[in-house]
């Protein structure tokens, strides 16, 4: 099982004593205690240590970005390079994924609805579910994953990981109701009183931020987060330009370029260094040959491409802001892809006056997801905004625990 550098990796490791690679983890991943059965080869052992910990640990050991959390904290790389802890972590929980047989919780306990089978939702589910609760997941696409199948693309996350994930929850008797949007057909009123005693809403954010320039509703622009569910029905010709620094922009750049776009620009109003995708994700994009046209800031689209003012960066209260300049250009392009993250659908929301959301459309919560509607609780991006799969899942932990002992009170 073990690669000759995985080994040299795990050797290299000082098994801290406090380790600032875990301190740094959102999930609080035991990266030394792993490390040390990894040597042992004690695969089994380590690979039910992460996914107690975290159920979607083979999905983190790819997405995360490792550079700000365990590698980026690693003692070993205030001198040298860090150790790949994550590469040991995909290969080890990538394996006891396939392995791993689950039986259904014991006792026949509460129903739970779980609306959105994104990386909250699955967490809670399986959580649940191993508790002998019947859970039900309500997914409006076709498949469960949510960003994980149709927010990041195949190259990096391949599918069938989240197509065993959601054959692991089967197992456990989970069921998943597919094709289904919680709101315009079934209400949380409704949902309750066909005896669900909670609902948990993971729903996510789906709706792309708008840029507000001319021209935005033109045919050949699109937005990041719909052409990544399905780049293959998409028609974008030679030269593509995409707006947006951060990892979904890199995702849709990188993709154009793998389907054959000839040229691929980022177009991005600041500097390399105010990018909020990874390092990694930047250097992989460059590598792919897409290419940067920096501090330049998108004032209209056009059919044959958008019209851009060049900017600089300016320090005001200590902070890095953008100061547009009179300066015009043309940067000529077949089609445009809006990346300036995303927000949520309010579709629930809309239509339940007690569920309350604050003024980006986030559902409000308190710290272990209740919202403001009884037996019905909120966590992930559709409480935070758009945030990593690794803290969704940490929080969706604090939520179970809370769903739970909510069901043993009512």
């Amino acid at each position: 099982m073990k690669s000759l550098f995985l080994t040299e990796e795990a050797n290299r490791c000082l098994l801290c004593k406090k380790p600032r690679c875990k301190e740094a983890c959102p999930i609080n991943t035991s990266i030394p205690e792993v490390i040390s059965l990894y040597r042992e080869d004690k695969f089994e052992e380590a690979g039910k240590m992460l996914f107690e910990n975290n159920p979607l640990s083979a999905v983190c050991a790819i997405v995360c970005p490792h550079e700000e959390q365990c590698a980026g904290s690693c003692i070993r790389g205030i001198k040298g390079e860090p150790i790949h802890f994550y590469e040991i972590e995909e290969e080890v929980s990538g394996k006891y994924l396939e392995t791993l047989n689950l039986e259904k919780g014991q006792g026949n306990r509460d129903r739970i609805a779980i609306v959105g089978g994104g990386p909250a939702g699955i967490t809670i589910a399986f959580i649940l579910a191993q508790k002998g609760f019947k859970v039900t997941i309500f997914e409006a696409h076709e498949k469960i994953g949510g960003v994980l199948r149709y927010g990041i693309p195949e190259y990096r996350l391949p599918n069938s990981m989240i197509d065993s994930i959601s054959n692991k929850l089967v197992q456990l008797g989970v069921q998943i109701r597919p094709n289904i949007m919680i709101g315009p057909v079934i209400t949380l009123d409704r949902l309750i009183e066909d005896g669900y005693k909670a609902v948990f809403i993971g729903t996510g954010v789906w709706n792309a931020k708008k840029l507000n320039i001319k021209g935005e509703t033109l045919g050949n622009v699109h937005y990041a987060i719909d052409y990544l569910k399905a780049p293959e029905v998409y028609n974008l010709g030679k030269t593509v330009c995409v707006i947006g620094a951060g990892n979904v922009a890199m995702d849709a750049a990188r993709v154009a370029k793998r389907s054959g776009a000839e040229h691929v620009y980022v177009v991005y109003r600041k500097g390399f260094e105010q990018m909020t995708a990874t390092n990694k994700e930047i250097e992989e994009a460059k590598e792919d040959g897409v290419e940067f046209d920096l501090f330049k800031a998108p004032i209209e689209i056009l059919e044959d491409g958008i019209k851009v003012v060049k900017t600089e960066n300016i320090e005001v209260d200590g902070k890095i802001q953008t100061k547009m300049l009179d300066e015009e250009s043309f940067i000529k392009c077949d089609t445009t892809i809006i990346a300036i993250s995303q927000e949520p659908r309010n579709t629930i929301a809309s239509r339940d006056k007690e569920l309350e959301t604050n003024k980006w459309g986030l559902v409000v919560t308190d710290e272990e997801g209740r919202t403001t509607k009884k037996g019905v609780f909120a966590s992930g991006d559709v409480v935070t905004g758009a945030k990593t799969v690794v803290h969704a899942v940490n929080h969706a932990k604090t939520v179970a625990n809370a769903i739970e002992k909510y069901c043993e009170e009512n």
